[in-house]
């Protein structure tokens, strides 16, 4: 059996396909291997929720009703998830739950009554592996291209796809930084290098 109770997924970027800001359900797009992955884990019993950083809100670029509209769709479409948790502050609120900060993951876990040592985190950022980390919890980095380089070498653990982390929490604590073969990851996210052309490393999306 595996040791995790209950894994918690970042939204935009790891469950779906980053819009940012996003406020319209007619725009979200599950990636891939996501519908598996949850239902890999609704079969052995493990709960499941969603911790998101909406700043569009505090930005007036989204309301909380865009929010939700959203939040069923992905419900809707991979779900349902057993609690949602969402920050809707601004990078310089000063909030205790906007990611990196452990808030959303310790409120979740509450929510569905497992301690936080027995909760994994999974997202395609820095943020999401340093609140669990915060938390108390394990932390799977899932890159994208859009992933910083750095955060790459500083996640604890990194899989190269939803699915390759969520069987390796069901196969027990993951062990090793890379849970997938070194060569094509390393090669997917380092930094291009600045030469001919002047291509540096690829321009990063803002922070939602």
């Amino acid at each position: 059996m595996s040791p995790v109770r209950t894994v918690l997924f970042d939204r935009d970027g790891t469950l779906v396909e980053d819009v940012p800001y996003n406020g319209d359900p007619d725009l979200v797009r599950p990636v891939d291997g996501a519908r598996e992955a949850v239902e890999l884990l609704r079969e052995r019993g493990i709960r499941t929720g969603v911790v998101t950083n909406q700043s569009g809100i505090a930005r007036g670029l989204l309301t909380n009703a865009d929010v939700r509209r959203v939040n069923a769709r992905v419900d809707e479409l991979l779900g349902p998830f057993d609690v949602w948790a969402i920050c809707p502050h601004g990078p310089d609120d000063g909030c205790h739950c906007r990611k990196p900060e452990p808030g959303l993951v310790l409120w979740a876990a509450g929510r569905v009554c497992t301690a936080p040592a027995d909760c994994a985190v999974i997202g395609d950022i820095g943020a999401d592996v340093e609140a669990a980390r915060r938390a108390g919890a394990r932390g799977i980095l899932v890159p994208t291209p859009e992933t910083r380089p750095e955060e790459t070498t500083a996640a604890p653990h990194v899989a190269p796809d939803l699915l390759t982390a969520v069987r390796a929490l069901l196969n027990g604590p993951p062990t090793g930084h890379v849970l997938a073969d070194e060569r094509p990851l390393r090669e997917a996210f380092a930094p291009a290098p600045d030469g001919d052309g002047g291509q540096g490393p690829r321009p990063h999306r803002g922070r939602p």
